[in-house]
């Protein structure tokens, strides 16, 4: 199992009580982990599977017992880890829609101005998602919804946009 194999569900925070429980920040629109189910903490250089023995979820944070961690100092050595899910555990996303990660290297285009860039990461503000990608040597932010984007195309990985007029210019 590889990075490219899995998309990112959160991240463990902190720790949480003195049994080896953690607390673990939620990415938006992930999956909710399951008890009995293995995630994949990134430590190091590799993706270790983790068998979650208890989850509670509240808002976008979740309380996780992984089956191999029962102390607090153990729990403390996972702070910080990123988890993960296999791609193949995710439900496609719906037509015209797209998950941050699935967007990752597709090519912008604006109906006007053309070719703009490729999709170099998505960041959050607030409630909104921004596609960045540079373009002209500076780095544009373009707010991931309608009406900036008109069609997403993942079979060729093209992301058209229908950008306000002086939008490139700002």
């Amino acid at each position: 199992m590889t990075l490219d194999d899995c998309f990112k569900i959160g991240y463990v925070s902190k720790t949480h009580g003195l049994k080896g429980e953690v607390t673990v920040m939620l990415e938006p629109d992930s999956p909710d982990p399951v008890e009995g189910t293995a995630v994949f903490l990134h430590q190091g250089h590799q993706l270790i599977p983790y068998f979650l023995t208890a989850v509670s979820i509240r808002h976008d944070r979740a309380f996780m017992r992984f089956e191999e961690v029962t102390t607090l100092e153990g729990a403390h050595a996972l702070r910080g880890a990123s988890l993960y899910l296999p791609k193949t555990e995710r439900e496609p996303s719906a037509r015209g829609e797209f998950y941050d990660d699935e967007v990752i290297g597709y090519e912008m285009v604006d109906e006007t101005a053309g070719a703009i860039g490729t999709v170099v990461s998505v960041v959050s503000a607030g409630p909104t998602r921004l596609l960045v990608a540079h373009y002209q040597g500076k780095e544009i932010l373009v707010p991931a919804q309608k009406p900036f984007i008109k069609s997403v195309n993942k079979t060729r990985k093209v992301l058209t946009l229908q950008l306000p007029d002086g939008f490139l210019e700002i």
